[in-house]
């Protein structure tokens, strides 16, 4: 549970103003993201996204929304780096 909270306390701090604008984690939002990431350049950047995404997708269709989720934002996170 430690772990968790400090986890989750870093990750608060690494937000940048660029990434305060991070969509909902919802079915429509996961659907707009696909279809963005779509039309980035191949890039390291693009390749850690999609890894994300596809594990965002593997965890929600099993039920874990939670995982999911919190792979969806290091997707937002990646497609955003630069």
């Amino acid at each position: 549970m430690r772990i968790l909270i400090a986890t989750a306390m870093l990750s608060m701090l690494a937000f940048t103003p660029a990434s305060a604008a991070m969509m909902k984690c919802s079915s429509e939002n996961l659907a707009k993201s696909s279809a963005m990431m779509v039309t980035m350049p191949d890039t390291p950047a693009k390749r850690a996204a999609d890894k994300e995404m596809s594990m965002a997708n593997t965890d929600m269709s099993k039920g874990n929304m939670r995982g999911g989720c919190m792979h969806y934002m290091k997707a937002q996170q990646s497609a955003s780096a630069k």
